[in-house]
């Protein structure tokens, strides 16, 4: 009787959803890939259906989405992760850059939701394999899964472009108590001052009052943060650091959600650049001035890593901390 042959074809194809769509190009673009083929059927009423128009049977199917809102950008993800499976990919991994929802991952007061575990089980149910991931709002989300989650940091790109700046008389800070720690990796690293902002909120997305905990006169600050939304403890904190002394303020942050009115709070603030990664395309409104706003892109560290977990080597190294 004649020995079966087994074909093993998990071949590695890169997909993208439509919030995604550049970073998913640039990813593969990296990888000496071309974008994989799918489509996105509209119905009259607002429903949507993914379709892949490619064969993926038996590969590695990796796709890049970044959930910032609307909604329809998880859903899309988890429907591209459905059609996946059904269509016997050998896995499916997320390609998550931004984590939306990564706020809501603790009961911070009674009767709220833990939105950051609903779409880990969601995403979970859909069928997910692997989860890839940058700057967390909270380590701990890693957790939440059950299955590998490879933690990207941006540091891998933002602190190359500090050290091109060669700015003197250097501090990081933290725009409040949240991001001390990760604020004070890029100081140690950095072999500089750490400086903290101390805030008080009046509602989400409202800052009331500020202070600052460490030397600001005379000193050149970057602020750093994961993400930036309207940009209120943002701008508060620059205004605030240059109204005691500070000789100039920058700031970088992964995730440019960038709502309401962030663009004006960054044109108007006393911040003389803002920069950012393209986990989360900018969306400027028209007439909005984006001129201090510059675009890292994180591109080939994600390439790295998906080489890297496709070819099961290690990828520890691909992690400044």
């Amino acid at each position: 009787m004649q020995e079966p042959h087994i074909v093993h074809t998990h071949n590695i194809k890169i997909f993208a959803c439509r919030g995604s769509k550049p970073l998913g190009e640039k990813i593969a673009l990296s990888l000496g890939l071309e974008l994989g083929k799918s489509e996105v059927t509209s119905f009259s009423d607002g429903e949507f259906q993914p379709i892949f128009l490619e064969s993926i049977r038996g590969n590695t199917v990796f796709i890049v989405q970044s959930t910032f809102p609307p909604l329809d950008n998880l859903f899309e993800l988890l429907l591209m992760i459905d059609a996946a499976k059904r269509a016997s990919a050998y896995k499916v991994v997320a390609v998550m850059p931004y984590f939306g929802w990564a706020r809501q991952d603790r009961k911070d007061r009674p009767r709220v939701s833990i939105g950051a575990k609903l779409v880990a089980n969601l995403l979970m149910a859909a069928g997910c394999d692997r989860i890839m991931t940058a700057d967390l709002h909270a380590d701990q989300i890693q957790g939440f899964f059950d299955c590998p989650v490879d933690h990207i940091y941006a540091s891998s790109v933002f602190l190359p472009y500090l050290r091109t700046l060669n700015i003197d008389k250097l501090s990081i800070a933290a725009p409040d108590m949240g991001a001390a720690k990760r604020a004070n990796a890029y100081s140690r690293v950095l072999g500089c001052p750490l400086i903290v902002c101390h805030k008080s909120r009046e509602r989400a997305n409202v800052v009331g009052s500020m202070t600052a905990i460490g030397e600001v006169a005379g000193r050149n600050i970057i602020i750093l943060d994961d993400m930036v939304d309207t940009a209120g403890t943002l701008t508060k904190a620059a205004n605030m650091l240059m109204e005691k002394g500070a000789l100039s303020v920058r700031a970088l942050a992964t995730h440019a959600v960038l709502s309401g009115a962030a663009y004006q709070n960054i044109a108007n603030s006393a911040l003389a650049e803002l920069i950012v990664t393209d986990t989360i395309p900018l969306r400027v409104p028209e007439g909005a001035d984006a001129s201090k706003i510059s675009v890292i892109s994180l591109a080939d560290i994600f390439a790295d890593v998906i080489e890297k977990v496709y070819n099961y080597k290690s990828i520890s190294t691909s992690f400044v901390f």
